[in-house]
């Protein structure tokens, strides 16, 4: 699973998911939308919009799906949860959590951050040039590994980490938000199909 706010999503995002999926072999690759992030401000488009916008990126990669759990649930978007409700879902599944690099130097901050790592492994998204370094305080962790085969991430249960280097694309979604409120045009930065909607439903205006 690869979560995130998608507000809105755009080729970084989805280019992200798609390489990953294809590199570690993974049979399912879930876009999973926050609904009410812990850690930062409310996304601007609403819950609805931010599904439909997914769907629409979505809909030609039949690797690629939405996963609307958190849309769904009251309160905090705790990615505990999360896993824990998709791991009921499938017990005999390996999950694997997407996260990039800051993200994950500071994932002693998560809610109940701890049981992540007997929940799922974990794919860190590496920027190149930088370290694939484990922060001490996951290392000190009893069962958590880094691990460099693909085999064995998809195989072993959970704990397991495994850094990849992603293609760098320059994109962020602040920087589309600020091209749509000042009335630029941020096409060919995310799917045609995202932006008709965005258009339509005067977004980010």
């Amino acid at each position: 699973m690869y979560g995130g706010t998608f507000d809105p999503v755009h080729f970084g995002h989805l280019r992200t998911a798609l390489e990953i999926r294809e590199i570690v072999g993974i049979d399912e690759m879930r876009l999973v939308p926050c609904g009410q992030p812990p850690h930062r401000f409310e996304p601007i488009a609403q819950r609805d919009l931010r599904r439909r916008m997914l769907d629409l990126a979505v809909e030609a990669e039949p690797g690629l799906t939405v996963d609307s759990r958190e849309l769904e649930r009251d309160g905090p978007s705790y990615m505990v949860d999360t896993l824990s409700s998709m791991q009921a879902e499938q017990p005999d599944q390996t999950l694997v959590l997407i996260i990039g690099m800051d993200a994950f130097d500071g994932i002693a901050n998560w809610h109940q951050w701890r049981n992540l790592f007997g929940l799922a492994n974990f794919v860190v998204m590496q920027r190149p040039g930088y370290p694939a370094q484990i922060p001490s305080a996951i290392a000190q962790l009893d069962g958590v590994f880094h691990v460099t085969d693909r085999e064995t991430l998809r195989t072993r249960g959970s704990g397991c980490i495994f850094f990849h280097e992603v293609t760098q694309l320059e994109i962020s979604a602040t920087a589309i938000r600020d091209l749509i409120r000042n009335e630029r045009s941020p096409r060919y930065l995310l799917p045609e199909r995202v932006l008709e909607l965005i258009e339509s439903e005067r977004l980010y205006r």
